[in-house]
């Protein structure tokens, strides 16, 4: 019989190598099987315990945002750039895969609430509007004349279902992002409704081809746009002047040329959509020193295609009766008018007016919204043909979107022309 040894080995360039001492661990001889036996006894009847206890002592804040989605969500999310980012935990609460796996149903009886991360120059004003204006609702949201807010509450109480700028206005920050709306909206809730609820979330987005989002966004600028509320919350505070300084002095940047709007290292317009959907508190908030650059933007993107995905619904500002459909079909909500799909922009024709060095830059700057947006994209397909699979009556549903009983006159927008309130003086 061979004699069995203890056995080192070393362990190079692996991820467990980090987590070793020196990248050097043990191999212990066998040990006798019925030994190995109590030991799995016990570390079941451990772990058996544990589960009930945590379902018994779980504390309601936490349990109220666990889902089981999650546990469907693949542990490791390759951006396709460098390493996986792994064991990441979300905090967006109910997901797509929640509500069509499971045929969860929004409930506005309860304590659902949709919140609407509004990402600039992405067509999120005219969505909000519809939000609000054009769902056929039991109680239809109540929006007076002389305020750019609107009451939209359930059907048997003066709670909100919705949490968005023209509900709650910006509660959270102007134009909050991922990070600073899944670290404020619970608590914001429960001030302005006065007690503690448990509730679930369902957070929602729009996504543009970010190319003509950037564009969009300078041509907003150049008109005299600032954002300067905007507080970049992170990490239980906002972003340092030294983190993000201004691009240019005084009151605002109006009549900015384009290479000036680019050549400012800490415009926030580049790569703006991959930023407002990561975890930022993953890569030290605004502080880029915390990692190097191309960590940081590998765990960026990462971070953000998971949160996407992960999203109850997202929508693409190019595919408006798509997205259209999959909110209806997601939420089992109606809109009472179709989506209209514009397609002529003020960035639209600027883009002609590029010269191929302009072109390459803002590709260059935007170069991690350009592959969020690829996934994006093809992430909407595939469940917009997962949905019409499932409906039998698909055909006559997408042909006639937006044609409900006594509900006619749709609400036109022109995405570049509406006005953020709070732009010039937040």
């Amino acid at each position: 019989m061979k004699d069995l040894r203890s056995v080192s080995v070393q362990a190079i360039e692996t991820d467990i190598a980090l987590l070793l001492p020196h990248g050097v661990y043990e191999i212990k001889p066998m040990e006798h099987r019925s030994r190995l036996k109590s030991i799995a006894f016990f570390c079941i009847a451990l772990a058996v315990s544990g589960i009930v206890g945590f379902g018994y002592f779980c504390p309601d804040r936490v349990c109220a945002l666990s889902t089981r989605g999650y546990d469907a969500l693949p542990t490791v999310v390759n951006d396709g750039m460098g390493r996986p980012l792994r064991n990441i935990n979300s905090k967006i609460g109910l997901s797509y895969d929640d509500m069509i796996n499971d045929e969860f149903s929004f409930d506005m009886n309860s304590h659902d609430v949709i919140v609407f991360l509004h990402m600039q120059k992405t067509g999120g004003t005219s969505f909000g509007k519809h939000l609000v204006h054009d769902l056929d609702l039991k109680r239809p949201c109540i929006c007076p004349s002389d305020r750019k807010r609107c009451y939209c509450f359930r059907p048997h109480s003066n709670q909100s279902w919705l949490f968005s700028r023209y509900t709650t206005g910006w509660q959270c920050g102007l134009h909050a992002d991922w990070t600073e709306l899944t670290n404020c909206v619970d608590q914001k809730l429960d001030e302005m409704e006065g007690h503690v609820a448990k509730r679930r979330y369902f957070y929602i987005t729009l996504v543009r081809e970010p190319v003509a989002r950037y564009l969009s966004e300078f041509r907003h600028v150049q008109r005299g746009a600032t954002w300067k509320g905007s507080r970049h919350f992170c990490n239980g505070r906002p972003a340092s002047i030294q983190e993000v300084p201004p691009c240019f002095k005084g009151e605002d940047w109006e009549g900015v040329e384009l290479d000036e709007f680019m050549y400012c290292d800490s415009n926030l317009a580049a790569n703006r959509q991959t930023r407002m959907l990561a975890d930022l508190e993953l890569i030290g908030c605004y502080n880029k020193t915390y990692m190097p650059s191309v960590e940081r933007d590998h765990v960026m993107l990462a971070s953000a295609k998971r949160n996407l995905a992960s999203m109850a619904f997202f929508g693409l500002t190019e595919y408006q009766k798509i997205s259209q459909y999959v909110f209806e079909e997601t939420f089992n909500l109606r809109f009472a008018v179709p989506f209209e799909q514009n397609n002529s922009t003020l960035s639209s024709s600027t883009m002609p007016t590029l010269t191929p060095e302009q072109a390459a830059n803002i590709a260059r700057l935007n170069s991690l919204d350009i592959e969020l947006y690829s996934f994006a994209k093809k992430l909407m397909f595939e469940r917009f043909k997962r949905l019409k699979g499932r409906d039998k009556n698909f055909a006559e549903r997408f042909k006639r979107l937006g044609e409900l009983p006594l509900k006619n006159g749709a609400t036109e927008f022109d995405w570049d022309k509406l006005e953020d309130d709070a732009v010039q003086s937040a």
